[in-house]
């Protein structure tokens, strides 16, 4: 039986940071646009953790800040920037 992605955009959004943050590491770009909630924070976290270099967007350019604040206060963000 073939295994079935998710429909949780959430779930998938954190597999494929973790799958980055474990196999590509340093040589790695992360960026967290706006958007709402956190399921990116914990890994964009991961991603900075291995070495890669990471950019959120501004709250002043954001229509929704959610993310990029999750984001920025796990202390996953090396730049905060406007898009």
């Amino acid at each position: 039986m073939r295994a079935r992605w998710s429909t949780d955009t959430g779930l998938r959004l954190r597999f494929s940071l973790n799958l980055l943050a474990r196999y590509a590491g340093a040589n790695t770009i992360g960026a967290i646009l706006t958007g709402m909630g956190n399921d990116g924070a914990e890994g964009i976290l991961k991603m900075k953790q291995n070495g890669a270099y990471t950019i959120a967007q501004d709250e002043a350019s954001c229509v929704v800040f959610g993310m990029p604040k999750e984001a920025i206060k796990l202390g996953g963000i090396d730049k905060i920037s406007p898009l």
